[in-house]
């Protein structure tokens, strides 16, 4: 369905012509309708399936311009969606001059009590700093027409269920209410009964959890394995955008420091970082100038990164419903994508739940050996020989060469050269990473609790603490493209590790 088709205004219109689009998501085709009208909706959808425009695009419709209150609020999990959904906001609702601002832990509130004085029509926000607000009387909510609650499952599991409770004890009961989710346990059945009048659910199918456009895979490695089989499955599968989750603070930390040693461009995100780091590595890693991103399940909440190619769950999710968000960062806008989920001996339990949930099989994935990572890293060196050759004047090389052929064969230069451009085998550099405890060892598929949500959370709330295909192998060869080129065209960056110099 077209956007034109949903009765949208023309500044509206406008906006979403200049964003490129036409034909809404099914999410939006059927929320956009519904919620102009003013109806409550429960709307089922996974990050990346557009729902920030489907609740966003009627919210800016219905804003009265003259009136200088707060008319919509957006209840977000985390700093980076709260801001990312302000930026989308803005962006909507230029043409209309509607103010939308965001609040949010980790930042100077000073700032964010000023931007509240100015009047904003629109605010979005994570629980504990709306709530902060509210108890210095620094937003107000009592002229408040929408209340948003996006990824509901995700509030629930960081414990902001309490402070979100608080929240909309201070809004007025005649309030729209829209509430979005990945996905719908009973807790969040339970929200909808206390805080919605007669809501209409939107739900997409149990099918569509994960999207038919990802290839999933499992590997069975022991946790001292894991980090070898890794980078070795880089050499192989050549990722273009990459995100690796782990299980706490310290896996992420450790997991960065060795893909850095091993030459890989990469960064990690979790809780303990600032505000200006986190934002910093997410912009490097949007533009281009990183390939993976490690991080754990909170710090990723709400994250839209476009061009994800691979999705690689070095930790197996303690909860099922995380791996839905975790995969669904990839196989976007009816591209492909990859995951591989490493399993140890005793998560194989948790693999068999996770499959239930979203009706999907994985498919086994054997490790790469040594001569199948060898050929991969070959190929990388093969792809810079013929970019040299393609792309750049050497001209001026080729009376050196032509000495060089006199003394030396064709073939030995060559395969000099091949050796000096192809990536070593990442294993040559060791790298120890500190085994995580193990995840309660019982049978999980009997265990009713955990099929409707994890009974073992860990402290999940505070990130976890620190307690085409060839041999099976997705990528295709797909090596030298520049994620800043979303056209997928060629550029001189072959490979994700450094290696232009060798000792």
């Amino acid at each position: 369905m077209k956007f034109t088709e949903l009765g949208l205004d023309h500044d509206l219109l406008k906006a979403i012509a200049r964003s490129g689009f036409e034909e809404a998501t099914p999410i939006q085709a059927e929320t956009i309708p519904l919620v102009l009208q003013g109806k409550d909706v429960i709307g089922q959808a996974q990050t990346g399936t557009g729902k920030t425009a489907a609740f966003g695009l009627p919210i800016l419709q219905r804003i009265d311009r003259s009136r200088r209150e707060v008319q919509a609020l957006v209840i977000s999990p985390t700093r980076e969606l709260a801001i990312q959904t302000q930026e989308e906001l803005y962006r909507l609702g230029r043409d209309k001059k509607i103010n939308v601002q965001a609040v949010y832990g980790g930042a100077d509130i000073r700032r964010q009590i000023k931007a509240l004085a100015g009047h904003p029509q629109i605010v979005v926000g994570t629980p504990g700093r709306l709530l902060d607000h509210l108890n210095r009387h620094t937003l107000k909510l009592g002229e408040l027409s929408t209340l948003v609650l996006d990824e509901a499952d995700e509030m629930l599991d960081m414990g902001f269920i309490d402070d979100i409770e608080s929240i909309v004890k201070t809004a007025p009961e005649t309030r729209q209410t829209l509430l979005f989710s990945a996905t719908m346990p009973a807790p969040i059945m339970k929200l909808t009964n206390t805080f919605m009048h007669d809501p209409i659910t939107v739900k997409i199918k149990s099918k569509e959890l994960t999207a038919d456009t990802v290839d999933q895979y499992y590997v069975r490695a022991k946790d001292f394995e894991k980090f070898d089989v890794m980078t070795r499955l880089f050499d192989v599968q050549s990722p273009e955008l990459a995100l690796i989750f782990g299980r706490t603070k310290r896996r992420v930390d450790e997991l960065t420091r060795g893909l850095k040693a091993r030459g890989y461009k990469a960064e990690g995100i979790h809780g303990d970082l600032t505000q200006q780091k986190r934002m910093s590595v997410l912009r490097q890693f949007k533009s281009g100038e990183l390939d993976f991103l490690v991080a754990t399940d909170v710090a990723a909440r709400g994250l839209d990164i476009t061009g994800v190619t691979h999705v690689y769950n070095y930790d197996i999710p303690q909860d099922p419903d995380s791996y839905v968000h975790r995969v669904g960062r990839t196989g976007r806008a009816g591209k492909s994508g990859v995951s591989v989920t490493f399993v140890t001996p005793n998560e194989v339990d948790y693999l068999r739940t996770i499959e239930d949930l979203t009706k999907k099989r994985m498919m086994p994935l054997k490790p790469p050996t040594e001569q199948e990572a060898f050929l991969g890293q070959l190929s990388t060196g093969l792809e810079t020989v013929k970019q040299a050759v393609e792309d750049d004047d050497t001209s001026k090389f080729e009376p050196m060469a032509e000495s060089l052929l006199e003394e030396y064969t064709p073939l030995q230069l060559v395969a000099a050269y091949l050796k000096q451009v192809t990536p070593d085998d990442a294993k040559a550099v060791p790298v120890k990473i500190t085994p995580e405890r193990p995840l309660p060892n019982h049978n999980h598929r009997s265990n009713s609790k955990y099929r409707g949500r994890s009974s073992y959370r860990g402290n999940d709330r505070h990130d976890g603490g620190h307690g085409g295909r060839s041999n099976g192998y997705r990528g295709d060869g797909k090596r030298g493209f520049d994620r800043n080129r979303r056209d997928g065209k060629r550029t001189d960056r072959p490979s994700k590790r450094n290696y232009s110099h060798k000792d």
